[in-house]
Order: structure tokens, then sequence, then C-alpha cells
């Protein structure tokens, strides 16, 4: 089996510089045609936000324009989509951080349950659900922020959470992509996407990757088989 790393090294040498408006324009039309649940975005900027990490520190979308983020909205003790949600995650952090890319992308989960995701549910929900914390950070709202500011900010990013008499809350899940610079560059919907795509989509990001020049039939699923 040969690295990941090697296979993600070998992308750049199948395309040409980006032409388009922005690195990623070629690259949106090929994810496009490769998988069913992307939807490119490609705003100037995403919807900010000034949220706490478990410490209480403050984080802001702003401080990472110089990584690319991978965003998701859950609360923790959601019974429903948000476990694995959070497995789908674990799963493309641990393929990015098998790679160089481990250094330029930042995963970012926010909880729309602040009432109930203290810090000590923040620190534990991680480890326990195979995220690495050298990449990636549990948020909550700061002190005097609305208990609903961070479900009026899915909202923002079109995701609803509406919550039931139960405690639960109904809810889609997307992971949303967000380019250096705070490019809005796209969405990942529901559970079903292949992560290998999303891996992709960000190695192709970090390489400015245009489209393929004259690719053979079938050069994208010999890419993929690299990683298998």
């Amino acid at each position: 089996m040969k690295p990941l790393f090697l296979a993600l090294a070998l992308l750049p040498a199948l395309a040409l510089p980006a032409s388009a408006h922005h690195p990623g324009a070629d690259l949106d039309e090929m994810m496009g045609s490769e998988e069913k649940f992307f939807q490119a975005i490609d705003e100037p900027a995403a919807p900010p936000f000034e949220l706490a990490n478990a410490d209480g520190k403050i984080v802001r979308l702003s401080d990472f324009s110089d990584k690319i983020v991978v965003l998701n909205f859950i609360f923790a003790s959601c019974t429903d989509f948000c476990p694995i949600h959070s497995e789908v995650i674990a799963d493309i952090q641990e393929k990015i951080n098998a790679t160089p890319m481990k250094d330029t992308v930042q995963f970012l989960t926010v909880t729309t349950d602040p009432a109930k995701d203290t810090a000590a549910v923040l620190r534990d929900y991680g480890p326990a659900h195979g995220l690495d914390a050298e990449n990636w950070m549990f948020l909550t709202t700061l002190p005097g922020q609305p208990e609903d500011a961070t479900r009026k900010l899915s909202e923002e990013y079109d995701v609803r959470f509406e919550p039931l008499e139960d405690g639960q809350q109904m809810h889609g899940a997307v992971t949303h992509v967000i380019d250096r610079g705070g490019r809005f560059a796209a969405k990942f919907h529901g559970l079903r996407f292949d992560t290998l795509n999303m891996v992709l989509y960000i190695n192709g990001l970090t390489n400015n990757v245009g489209k393929p020049a004259k690719p053979e039939p079938g050069w994208w699923d010999r890419l993929k088989a690299m990683f298998q």
C-alpha cells in the first residue's frame, strides 16, 4: 500500500494551474461531477464568528485565515446524526493528518446546545469520538452571548437546529469547507458523501489545482485507488 501523502503528491501533477476567478473554480467542476453530495459555494467570506473553546479562550474564524477550515455543527447529547457526523469528521481528519496537509487544515465543531455542553463535555468529546485535538476544536458560546447564539450561527450557514421537547434538536448534517483567506468554498451535504472526495478536494485547494489536462479515462479512480 502506498502512503497517503504520495497519492496526494500526484494530484498536482495531473492538473494544470487554475485560470478561473479563484483557485478552486475548475476543482469545483471536477468535484461536482464526482460527488453528488458536493455543493460549490464560492462566496468571498464565510459567516464570521467569535466563540470560546473548552478553556474559555476566544476563538474567531479569522484566527485561521491562513488555513483551510472544515466546520460542522452538532451537540454532544444528540442521539441521531451528530455521533455519526463526528465519526465522519474523524475519518476525514485521520486521512488529512496522515499527509503534509495536517499543518494547513483546521477542524472546528460548534455546539448548538451550549447550556448542556459544558467545558468538561467539550474536553471529553474529542477523545471519545476519535478526534485529534492537535487540529480540532469544539467551540461554544462566550459568556454573555445568548444561549441560541450558535443555533443562529448555524442558520447563517443554512443549517437549522430546532429544539424539541425531549432536549433533542431536529437538524440536518452539513460539513462546510472554508478556504484560506476566509473564502466560503463548498459544502458536503449529509453523511453519505465519500470522505476521500473531501480529502482530495481539500488537497486541491491546498495545491491550487486546476482542471485535469487531457485526463485519461479512469484517472480519478486510479488516484483514489492509491489511498486504499
